[in-house]
């Protein structure tokens, strides 16, 4: 196996790090240790697939020398090991292929989502918020927490505009390639005539991201505040307590009104304005590797319409993949699971294709 040699230096990389874990000097820094630690953890499950293979491996000989020791029923049974042990290298190996390709480092961030509604009017609103529940249902499945950003709801239960943020473990990594423009095909409530229209919601998934990250200078925003909008009456925000940050170099605006009070609307902006920064530099990285990969999964293209959504035939289709599911009313209580397993194993197949030509 070409890679056993990387491998094994994991291996040796993996030891040392316990060796050092163990050690009285790392206790006198807790900083150290915790690092130490996120290494040693972020080795973990390749150094474990790793050795079973070994393990596999030493097993595979055994059964080969039993296979021709002369006693009849013995090789048989031998025989039948064999064959098990050389198909289950064969995965352990591409197993291992897989969990040596470069991680992306945002994969283990909190996320912020924006979704839009697109064309199709007040159909349209109504599936950008069909899409919001979904993935809030998605996120208390996975035991996150979700903070609303930003909210703009149309009369009819549907929403122009949600922003919000996601705050799990490896959010990124799951829900990285649901950015792109959905499409629904569904019978609207208003239409008596009962004919199928095709709406359409945008979907933008951006890694959260610390100030050490992204630098935002001072000089270079321009900060407004004004009186929220809200539903009337008791809750009408009688303070300019809203806030939109202009982002000069750029152009770029962000606003947010969620919260009764400035200064927390002001946290909350700046970090969709650095989270938004930040997947500019993201898109014009992921432009490049698109000329270069062609097929793969997380090109990043926004406009690219990635999935419809088919109520009178319970279809959903993932137009990247091929994948079609007949569970859509499952997905949109949140079982995303299989969907976004499919293109996560997707995007593997595609890299390792594309690192078997470099």
């Amino acid at each position: 196996m070409e890679i056993t040699k990387k491998l094994e230096e994991i291996v040796a990389l993996y030891e040392d790090l316990e060796r050092r874990m163990a050690d009285s000097a790392a206790e006198a820094s807790p900083q150290e240790l915790q690092q130490l630690a996120k290494k040693h953890s972020d080795l973990q499950e390749v150094v474990h697939a790793f050795r079973d293979y070994q393990r596999r491996q030493k097993r595979l000989a055994e059964s080969r020398q039993l296979a021709s020791c002369g006693d009849e029923e013995m090789e048989e049974l031998a025989r039948s090991d064999v064959e098990e042990l050389e198909e289950a290298l064969i995965q352990d190996e591409d197993l291992l292929r897989r969990l040596l390709l470069p991680r992306d480092p945002n994969d283990e961030k909190s996320v912020i989502m924006e979704i839009r509604g697109g064309a199709g009017g007040d159909e349209a609103a109504l599936f950008a918020g069909d899409l919001f529940r979904m993935y809030t249902r998605f996120a208390e499945r996975q035991g996150w927490r979700v903070e609303v950003m930003t909210l703009s709801e149309t009369g009819i239960g549907g929403m122009k505009e949600a922003i919000f943020r996601m705050d799990g473990l490896g959010a990124y990594s799951k829900l990285k390639f649901e950015s792109g423009v959905h499409r629904v095909q569904r019978v609207p409530v208003t239409e008596a005539s009962g004919r199928i229209h095709t709406s359409t919601a945008t979907v933008a998934v951006l890694p959260e991201v610390d100030d050490v990250e992204v630098e935002v200078r001072n000089e270079d925003l321009k900060i407004d505040t004004y009186r929220a909008s809200g539903a009337g009456g008791q809750y009408v925000n009688m303070t300019d307590s809203a806030v939109r940050i202009t982002h000069e170099p750029t152009g770029l605006v962000v606003t947010c009104q969620d919260e009764r009070s400035q200064l927390k609307n002001r946290v909350k902006a700046m970090k969709l304005l650095r989270a938004r920064l930040y997947d500019l530099e993201l898109q014009k990285q992921q432009n490049q590797q698109a000329a270069e990969r062609r097929g793969q999964v997380g090109t990043g293209d926004r406009s690219e319409r990635i999935r419809t959504y088919n109520f009178p035939q319970n279809r959903v289709s993932d137009h990247r993949i091929g994948l079609t599911l007949h569970k859509l009313d499952l997905l949109l209580e949140g079982d995303l699971d299989e969907m976004i397993q499919a293109l996560t194993m997707a995007d593997q197949a595609a890299r390792l294709q594309q690192s078997a030509l470099e």
